[in-house]
């Protein structure tokens, strides 16, 4: 009886061990299969990709396709990778691509600069050079050209100076405006316009050639017309173009700090692109000293414009003393001409402006423009 109940449980032991190693059995079958299935799928996708690129002649580059190691397991795991190509790839899997990114945009320049200074001394007793002014400017580029590089002006500036024979007054003038130009922020170009020859002087012809001239080398759309004898004593006397034409130059020390008329004109003035199209430009027939910056402001009058100008403690001047140029005497015709403004603005100025380009030469601080204007016409017999 005993030796029979320990047959049955001798059985029932191996019956049960049976079971566990078949149990055991199909779960290694099971593993093993799920195993077997993700190889295969590594390789039948491995082997479409290494197709796919045979049958394209050249590869992945002759293909347009790219191929990347993309792991297909959790984020953890360790199960292998496959080669798959770019179009397989979910977005968030595929790789950025190497571009340069795009610069931000600067911001505006402010409306008032925080580094200028305010009132300056100028003096003129002092020996000047080129070669010192360039030192002093070497964020100048060539022909005279300044951009801040920090923010985004509102105007771009040509900056044009009738010339002859004042190079000395030139070293002055680039001594004392360039820094204050770029503590102003402006967007700037200087343009010397040079009239050769000894015949009479044309400031007015010079302005509308400075005009042409620097449209060619820049998109500018604002432009100040600067005597070079004359240095502002403060640089909150901001060089750009405004909502009306622009005297700068109201406070002259040869003037007493004072305007002389009311209409007065004269001396540094600016004017948008617009508003010099406006009065077409300056008067070309006005040889010789004086008349021509009534004309302008008769110009600006008569088409429904007004001038404006700064605070008088900050549109002060100073001029280099200098004797009257020759060939550039009072011209006898202009208190006649300034009272027919009305009539010549029309035919006479930017629309009749001829003239004969000689050189245009970059220099380092500035653009030199010479140029042959003509000569007055003969004046009237008077029997």
């Amino acid at each position: 009886m005993t030796r029979l109940m320990l047959g049955r449980t001798l059985e029932r032991i191996c019956k049960g061990v049976l079971l566990l190693c078949l149990l055991h059995f199909l779960i290694m079958m099971i593993l093993y299969f799920d195993v077997y299935t993700q190889r295969f799928d590594l390789f039948s996708r491995f082997n479409n990709g290494r197709n796919g690129s045979r049958s394209n002649g050249s590869g992945a580059a002759g293909s347009g396709h790219h191929y990347y190691l993309y792991n297909l397991s959790r984020p953890n795991a360790t199960s292998p990778s496959y080669l798959a190509t770019g179009e397989q790839l979910p977005p968030s899997a595929k790789p950025e691509t190497n571009h340069t990114p795009s610069p931000k945009p600067l911001p505006p320049c402010p409306e008032i600069p925080s580094g200028l200074v305010g009132r300056l001394l100028i003096e003129f007793s002092s020996q000047m050079t080129m070669e010192r002014v360039q030192k002093e400017n070497p964020n100048v580029t060539e022909g005279g050209r300044y951009t801040p590089p920090d923010c985004r002006p509102r105007w771009k500036v040509a900056i044009i100076i009738p010339f002859r024979h004042r190079d000395n007054h030139l070293k002055y003038w680039l001594h004392y405006l360039h820094p204050i130009l770029r503590r102003q922020r402006i967007d700037y170009g200087i343009y010397i316009i040079n009239q050769l020859g000894e015949d009479t002087f044309n400031r007015a012809k010079l302005l509308n050639v400075g005009y042409t001239e620097a449209l060619k080398d820049g998109e500018y759309d604002c432009f100040i017309f600067s005597d070079v004898d004359l240095i502002p004593m403060d640089d909150r006397n901001l060089y750009h173009c405004y909502d009306q034409p622009r005297h700068f130059a109201i406070a002259m020390d040869k003037f007493g700090f004072r305007l002389p008329y009311a209409g007065y004109f004269g001396g540094v003035s600016g004017l948008s692109k617009k508003q010099f199209l406006k009065i077409n430009g300056f008067p070309n027939e006005y040889w010789g000293w004086g008349g021509e910056d009534d004309d302008i402001y008769n110009r600006i009058t008569l088409n429904g414009m007004k001038v404006s100008r700064p605070d008088v403690r900050i549109g002060r001047y100073r001029m280099i003393k200098h004797e009257r140029d020759k060939h550039n005497e009072p011209n006898p015709q202009r208190f006649n001409k300034i009272q027919n403004t009305k009539n010549t603005m029309k035919r006479d100025g930017i629309s009749s402006l001829t003239y004969r380009l000689v050189q245009v030469k970059r220099f380092l601080l500035y653009t030199n423009i010479s140029v042959e204007i003509g000569k007055p016409p003969p004046r009237p017999f008077k029997g």
